[in-house]
C-alpha cells in the first residue's frame, strides 16, 4: 500500500502562521488535498500538545486520527548554538512514536529554551546534541534536518549550515534516515550531492495556513504507521514526491533584494559575491550552494506520467503549481479572488481532492468541469510547459503557465 504524507507543519502557536492551523483545519484541508497522513506540528509547545491529547484519538498503531486523517506527534525546532568554532542556526523536524515519548522530550528541552515562546522553540542544542537527547529518552525518535539548503536555517545552508552530515552529527549520522528537500531545490538538485547518498530525500510543505498543506509531498510505500514510516525512511521506501517548481522557491538565485539584484551561479562567478549596486554580500541561493557541495551531473528525464526519473534508482518525483494558482491565472483573476475559489471547489468535489486534480483527472473532464482554459493549465505545469521567474532572497519565484506562447 501507498499513502501520502505531509510531515512539515505547525500550528497557531508558531510564528507567523494562521489562526485557522486549528486540529479541524488541518483535517479539513488534509482531505481537501488528499493527504493521508499529517504531522500534528509544534508538540513542544504546552498549549498545543494538550490541544493534541484532547483532539486527536489514539490509534493504537503510533499514529492519532481526527475526521478519518492520522496524525504522527511531531514539530520543528530552532538550534541555535556554536558548533566546529561556528555559530549554527539549523532547523529540524522530529518524530516521536507516543506521547509519553513527547512528554519526556519536552521536559529534557525545557533546560535549554522557553517553550512556550513558540511552536518552533529556540534550543541552545546543536543538531547532534539535539539527536543525542532524543534518542536517550526514546530511540525511536526520528530526525530530519528540515529545507535542507535554505541559506539562513538549512542544515547545509550558505550562512550557517554544514557541508556534510557527518560534519553536523559525527557519530549520530548513520540515526539521520532522511532530509527535506525544502521549496528552492528538488531531489535532482540533491541527487548529485555525494554525502546524501544513503539518506532519503523527502518534500513536505512547511504550512504556515491550512490551505498552503500539500504544496510539497511525500508517498510513502509500506504500513500506514509510526513503525512503517520509520521503516520507509530508512530504506528509502517511497514512490515519489511532489515539489514545487524549484525556481519557485524564494532562496533558489542568489542575490540582494533590497537593490533587486539577481545571479545565477555562472554569474556569482563572473561578478563576485557582493551586490554590485551596494556592496553588500549577496544572499548565496540554493542553487549556487548545491552547486558547491556537488560531486558529480546526473541526467534526468520526465516519464510521460510527469515523473522526473534518472537512472541512479533514487525514488522519482514530480513538480507541480498548486490547483488554485492554475485556475487563477486561467480566469484571468488572484488566487484569492471567490470565482477562483468557486471552480477549484467544484473540480475538488468532482475528483476527490486536489492531488487528484493536478494528477490523475483526464484534462477533457477538467475542461468540461472547468473550462478549456484551465484543463490546459493542468496539462501544461503536467507537462512542465511553464515559465518561472526565479526567487531569491527572500522572494518568491513569480510563475506563469500561460506564459510560454
Amino acid at each position: 500500500m501507498s499513502y501520502v504524507a505531509d510531515l512539515h507543519v505547525h500550528s497557531p502557536f508558531a510564528r507567523g502562521t494562521s489562526r485557522h492551523l486549528t486540529f479541524d483545519g488541518l483535517a479539513h484541508w488534509a482531505r481537501v488535498k488528499g493527504i493521508d497522513l499529517l504531522a500534528s506540528g509544534d508538540f513542544t509547545h504546552p498549549l498545543w500538545i494538550e490541544e493534541t491529547k484532547h483532539r486527536l484519538a489514539d490509534a493504537g498503531n503510533g499514529l492519532f486520527t481526527l475526521g478519518g486523517v492520522h496524525f504522527v506527534l511531531g514539530t520543528e525546532i530552532s538550534c541555535v548554538a556554536p558548533q566546529g568554532g561556528r555559530s549554527r542556526r539549523v532547523h529540524v523536524l522530529v518524530l516521536a512514536p507516543e506521547l509519553d515519548s513527547v512528554e519526556r522530550i519536552n521536559s529534557a528541552l525545557a533546560e535549554y529554551g522557553r517553550l512556550a515562546s513558540d511552536g518552533r522553540p529556540i534550543l541552545r542544542l546543536t543538531p547532534r546534541e539535539l539527536l543525542e537527547t532524543l534518542l536517550e529518552i526514546d530511540d525511536r525518535c526520528i530526525m530530519i534536518p528540515a529545507h535542507l539548503w535554505t541559506p539562513w536555517y538549512g542544515l547545509y545552508g550558505s550562512k550557517s549550515g554544514f557541508d556534510s552530515l557527518e560534519e553536523a552529527f559525527d557519530d549520530l549520522a548513520d540515526r539521520v534516515p532522511a532530509v527535506e528537500t525544502g521549496l528552492s531545490s528538488d531531489p535532482a538538485m540533491n541527487w548529485g550531492v555525494p554525502s546524501l547518498d544513503d539518506v532519503s530525500i523527502v518534500s513536505f510543505s512547511d504550512a504556515h495556513s491550512p490551505a498552503k498543506l500539500g504544496r510539497e509531498l511525500t508517498v510513502f510505500d509500506g504500513e500506514l504507521g509510526y513503525d512503517g514510516l520509520a521503516h520507509a525512511l530508512r530504506t528509502g521506501g517511497i514512490g515519489y514526491t511532489v515539489e514545487f517548481f524549484p525556481e519557485e522557491g524564494k532562496y533558489h538565485h542568489s542575490g540582494h533584494r533590497k537593490c533587486g539584484v539577481r545571479y545565477t551561479p555562472e554569474q556569482v562567478a563572473e561578478q563576485g559575491v557582493r551586490c554590485p549596486a551596494c556592496g553588500r554580500p549577496l544572499t548565496i541561493g540554493v542553487l549556487q550552494r548545491v552547486e558547491e557541495l556537488s560531486g558529480r551531473a546526473v541526467e534526468t528525464g520526465r516519464g510521460e506520467d510527469g515523473l522526473v526519473r534518472s537512472d541512479n534508482g533514487r525514488p522519482p518525483f514530480r513538480s507541480l503549481v498548486g490547483l488554485v494558482e492554475i485556475v487563477a491565472e486561467a480566469l484571468g483573476c488572484r488566487p484569492q479572488a471567490k470565482k477562483a475559489a468557486a471552480v477549484y471547489d467544484r473540480l475538488v468535489s468532482r475528483f476527490g481532492s486536489e492531488m487528484a486534480v493536478l494528477i490523475d483527472a483526464p484534462v477533457y473532464d477538467i475542461a468540461s468541469t472547468a473550462g478549456d482554459r484551465t484543463a490546459e493549465g493542468v496539462g501544461r505545469v503536467r507537462s512542465g510547459d511553464i515559465l518561472i521567474e526565479p526567487g531569491y532572497d527572500g522572494e518568491y519565484g513569480a510563475v506563469k503557465v500561460f506564459g510560454s506562447g
